[in-house]
């Protein structure tokens, strides 16, 4: 915990010696990576209020944590808690109805569920658990920050329509949970002015807000301005899709959150791990390597390839959980090989029309105004973007989203000044 804190001490230390004004700063918002959880010691609220600005923060700070290091989302460790939670409150399905998502052992439930009872002595010495956005909010509020909606929901503990805190996943995780984590917020929230610290230490103004912080994946849906029935698709090493959605379905498969842009919408995340590695071994197999040849094997077939049809998944897939390699004919048969441009269309549309089934088993409707926002690495490549238009119906334009998050999270600190000036 202390390394973040401490990386915040020299990010400013940088701005503060290159002659930044933070006196100009009227607000400020951030992200902080979803999942991952901070354990207050008690009496820590004391020690972060009167922090003396004489101090690096991460010096005063050095005794206030009962969890040294941090469970963060690549943590794999809860298997035994999350079929608990899931058994407690009904089963998985009734768990992704009420939070927006099934068990997940990365999720911030499940990560205290193991804390509690693996050392409920420092549960119990624990007065707050923060997100890793709301730890961040609580630095330069100078108090607990309360944890907002949007982030609120990757932890399997919040009803997502009514947006509190649902008694029966707490009460299956650890007791009194409700006062440790405080009551959440709409994402769009002013939680007060900057701390003294700050003022002093480095120049912001006394009239500095601070709007809650949220997680890296909403705060990137903001930084990206999507719009109702828009998609955004990341083609990486996995596939990841953001989707604005009016009246979530939650599933088995994937996750949704409340809407860190506006709190009476959804969003939903999907994410693929046969991505770009899988496209890319086709590539070799199939047109030498060449992304040319690709392309050009790509256009010499047509839309909907006959028939043919194939799921490519060369290690174990998120969505849905399955591997291997499936072709399927026109007839439905399954058959053990395709010509080499066969199987390249089968590749790339079997992909974008899983993404599309499973967006729509979560809610999202494809509407006249649809734009679908395209970034990573296939992005670049116009045939792959044109398969991916006319699965979707919809037409495509590619983004760059370089620090996405940290853009949305200006946005969403512009949007929260305007809304208490005006």
């Amino acid at each position: 915990v202390l390394m973040w804190v401490k990386a915040l001490d020299m990010i400013l230390e940088k701005m503060k010696s290159s002659g930044f004004n933070f006196s100009q700063v009227r607000a400020l918002s951030g992200a902080g990576q979803q999942h991952g959880s901070v354990y207050w010691k008690k009496g820590s609220a004391e020690i972060l209020k009167n922090a003396s600005s004489e101090l690096p923060l991460h010096h005063t700070l050095k005794d206030c944590f009962s969890v040294g290091n941090s469970p963060i989302w690549m943590d794999s460790s809860t298997a035994s808690q999350c079929s608990s939670l899931e058994k407690a409150v009904g089963g998985a399905q009734h768990l992704a109805n009420i939070t927006g998502s099934r068990a997940y052992e990365r999720f911030t439930g499940n990560q205290i569920a193991k804390i509690y009872s693996q050392n409920p002595e420092v549960y119990m010495q624990t007065e707050r658990i923060s997100l890793v956005s709301s730890f961040a909010a609580s630095l330069f509020l100078g108090a607990y920050a309360p944890i907002d909606y949007s982030d609120g929901s990757g932890m399997n503990l919040l009803k997502i329509c009514e947006k509190v805190w649902s008694a029966s996943c707490l009460d299956a995780c650890a007791p009194a949970l409700a006062e440790k984590l405080g009551c959440p917020v709409p994402s769009h929230s002013v939680l007060g002015p900057i701390s003294p610290y700050y003022i002093k230490h480095y120049g912001f103004s006394p009239d500095c807000k601070i709007v809650a912080f949220t997680g890296d994946n909403p705060a990137s849906l903001a930084g990206m301005r999507l719009q109702e029935g828009d998609i955004a698709i990341s083609l990486g090493t996995s596939d990841t899709l953001f989707l604005w959605i009016q009246e979530p379905t939650p599933a088995l498969e994937g996750h949704i959150l409340c809407n860190p842009v506006d709190s009476q919408a959804y969003m939903a995340l999907l994410c693929f791990k046969n991505g770009s590695l899988m496209r890319e071994r086709i590539r070799d197999d199939c047109a030498s390597g060449s992304w040319d040849e690709f392309s050009k094997a790509l256009t010499s077939t047509v839309a909907g390839n006959n028939g043919n049809l194939g799921f490519y998944f060369d290690v174990m897939e998120i969505t849905p959980e399955a591997v291997g390699i499936h072709r399927f004919n026109r007839d439905n048969q399954k058959v053990s090989d395709f010509p080499k441009e066969v199987e390249i269309r089968a590749l790339i549309e079997g992909q974008f029309m899983a993404k599309r089934i499973h967006a729509e088993k979560l809610g999202y409707k494809v509407m006249p105004r649809t734009r679908i926002l395209a970034t990573g690495g296939a992005s670049h490549n116009k045939k792959i973007l044109q398969v991916l238009s006319d699965v979707f119906n919809a037409p495509v334009y590619t983004i760059d989203t370089a620090n996405s998050a940290c853009l949305g999270s200006a946005y969403r600190a512009i949007h929260a000044y305007y809304l208490i000036i005006n």
